[in-house]
């Protein structure tokens, strides 16, 4: 059995930019959501069996109190945010599980569902482009599945393009920053020098001090 947990937030971002608008006889906007039923119905009909989709319900979470700067829900489009219900309504209408967050975001669920599922699926699919899932892919049994582009990631694939394990993704991302989350990142921190150090040490909290006791391999 083959477990594919999607990204409902970017799928229906992603549909919303993609595809015109189109609204219904009341005259609410609904072509995103649309798309994104339209993309799981081909899903179903390319033989998957098990799917959950999970989704923002409310763009901020418990982050946006710790971080002044991650991501807000200010200037995204309201008939794009006002289609998030009706998404969640129809994908559950469609028979799908659907995790429709609030405190927490739609990648926390994907986690939970990804660690829960491992213990009794073939494999999971971690169906997104977004680099924090990362941390989640282990050896060939958790992958991270780019469905725009095709691309399929497991462990290895992960180490061969960020330079560094699933395990320290997030110390990467922490240190390399990512506008999409709205982290600026380490002055002097750039991809390679990030890479290089937790391939190491593996953690920020692990990182010697004095760059002398680093004694890093050239590459």
């Amino acid at each position: 059995m083959r477990v594919h947990l999607v990204d409902g937030t970017y799928e229906l971002f992603r549909h919303y930019f993609a595809v015109p608008p189109s609204q219904n006889d009341d005259g609410v906007e609904i072509g995103a959501v649309r798309g994104v039923v339209r993309s799981m119905l081909f899903m179903l009909e390319g033989g998957v069996t098990h799917l959950g989709v999970a989704t923002d319900h409310v763009i901020e979470s418990f982050r946006n109190d710790l971080w002044p700067g991650y991501k807000p829900g200010a200037g995204v489009e309201p008939d794009l945010l006002a289609q998030f219900p009706i998404l969640e309504d129809a994908l559950e209408a469609l028979g799908l599980v659907v995790w429709p967050m609030v405190e927490f975001e739609a990648d926390d669920a994907l986690a939970a569902a990804a660690a829960e599922a491992s213990a009794y699926a073939e494999q999971v699919l971690i169906c997104t482009p977004d680099k924090d899932l990362g941390q989640c892919v282990s050896g060939d049994l958790v992958v991270q599945l780019n469905r725009r582009t095709s691309v399929t990631l497991n462990e290895a694939g992960v180490i061969a393009k960020f330079g560094v394990p699933p395990a320290s993704i997030a110390d990467y991302l922490a240190l390399v920053g990512d506008s999409a989350d709205g982290f600026p990142g380490l002055p002097g921190w750039g991809a390679k020098t990030s890479a290089l150090v937790l391939a190491k040490f593996g953690h920020i909290e692990t990182i010697p001090e004095k760059s002398s006791a680093w004694e890093l391999p050239l590459r």
